[in-house]
C-alpha cells in the first residue's frame, strides 16, 4: 500500500512570480529566446525547465554590453538604473516586477524626494537582494539596509528616518526591529523622529502561520526550494522549529536521502518561489 503523501495547497508561486513566469513563456513560445536579468525565480529546477525553453540568464554587467535586444525584468524588481541603461543601449525591457514590489519602490522615491532633508530612509531586507538593490536604487544608493538587529548601532540617531521592509521578510521580525529603532529613539527624547511603513506581502507573510499548521499534521515535512530562496529558508527553519523531521529538498534526487517509515504520513510544501509540478514530482516519487 503506498504511502499517505499530502502537498500544501498553500504551498507554490505567489502572483508576482506567476506572472512573471508567464510572460517569459509567453515570449519563449513566440520567438524562442529571451534574456532575463538575473534568475527568474530561486528555483534552480525552474530555471532550468525555463532555459531549456531558451531562456537565457544574465548580469547586470552583461546587461551593459547588450544592444537592440529584449530583456526580462522578474518580479524583484530593479533600480532606476538599469531602466537609463536600457534606454541608452535600445533594450526593449518587459517588466514584470511585482506590483507589491512596484509600489513600495514609488513610496521610497516618492519619500526620498520629496524634499524633507536629513531623514534616513531604512530598509529592513537581506543585504545583496534583488529586491533590496532596486529599493535602494530609488535613493540613490543612500539608504541603509537593516538585516539584523545589530545593524541598528548603524543608524544616526540625531536625524529622523523612515523605515520600510522587503516585501518578502518576516512580519514578527520586522515588528521587534520597529519596537527597538523606536526605544531607542524614544531614550533620545526624539520618539517622534522615527517613522515607518507595513510593506510586507500578506502572501507571504499569512505563509508563517499556515506553515506551522501544515508541519504539526505530519511524521515528515519534505519542504521543497531552491537554496538562494530567502522566503524558502525561512519557512524551512519554522517547519522544523515545530517537526524537527522536516528536510530541505532543492531536487528530487534527494528523496533517497530521507528515511521514511511505511506508516509515515508525508507533507510536502514549499516556498513562495517554489513550482507546484517539482512538488507533484517529489510527491509522487514518495508515493512509490
Amino acid at each position: 500500500m503506498p504511502r499517505k503523501v499530502v502537498i500544501d495547497e498553500n504551498s507554490g508561486f505567489c502572483f508576482g512570480v506567476i506572472n512573471a513566469i508567464r510572460t517569459a513563456e509567453k515570449h519563449l513560445n513566440e520567438q524562442h529566446f529571451l534574456y532575463c536579468l538575473g534568475d527568474i525565480v530561486h528555483n534552480s529546477e525552474e530555471v532550468r525547465r525555463l532555459t531549456s525553453m531558451g531562456l537565457r540568464i544574465i548580469t547586470n554587467e552583461q546587461l551593459r554590453d547588450l544592444r537592440d535586444t529584449t530583456v526580462l525584468i522578474r518580479a524583484h524588481g530593479e533600480p532606476p538604473e538599469t531602466y537609463r541603461l536600457a534606454e541608452q543601449n535600445r533594450i526593449r525591457l518587459i517588466d514584470a516586477t511585482c506590483p507589491v514590489v512596484l509600489r513600495l519602490q514609488k513610496r521610497i522615491h516618492d519619500e526620498y524626494h520629496s524634499g524633507t532633508t536629513g531623514k534616513q530612509i531604512l530598509i529592513f531586507g537581506k543585504k545583496g537582494h534583488a529586491e533590496v538593490i532596486g529599493l535602494l536604487g530609488q535613493t540613490d544608493n543612500t539608504g541603509l539596509v537593516i538585516s539584523s538587529p545589530e545593524d541598528i548601532e548603524r543608524i544616526d540617531f540625531s536625524r529622523p528616518s523612515k523605515l520600510y521592509s522587503q516585501t518578502t521578510q518576516s512580519l514578527e521580525q520586522y515588528n521587534e526591529l520597529i519596537q527597538m529603532i523606536q526605544a531607542r529613539y524614544e531614550a533620545d527624547g526624539h520618539g517622534d523622529w522615527f517613522s515607518f511603513v507595513d510593506t510586507i506581502c500578506r502572501k507571504v507573510s499569512s505563509r508563517a502561520k499556515q506553515i506551522v499548521d501544515f508541519a504539526t499534521r505530519h511524521d515528515i515535512i519534505l519542504f521543497v526550494s531552491g537554496e538562494k530562496s530567502s522566503n524558502g529558508l525561512y519557512l524551512y527553519n519554522i517547519c522544523k522549529e515545530h517537526n524537527p523531521r522536516s528536510f530541505l529538498i532543492t531536487s528530487p534526487a534527494q528523496i533517497d536521502e530521507v528515511t521514511m517509515g511505511e506508516n509515515d504520513t508525508i507533507g510536502v510544501c514549499g516556498a513562495t518561489s517554489t513550482p507546484m509540478w517539482l512538488m507533484e514530482e517529489i510527491a509522487a516519487r514518495c508515493a512509490k
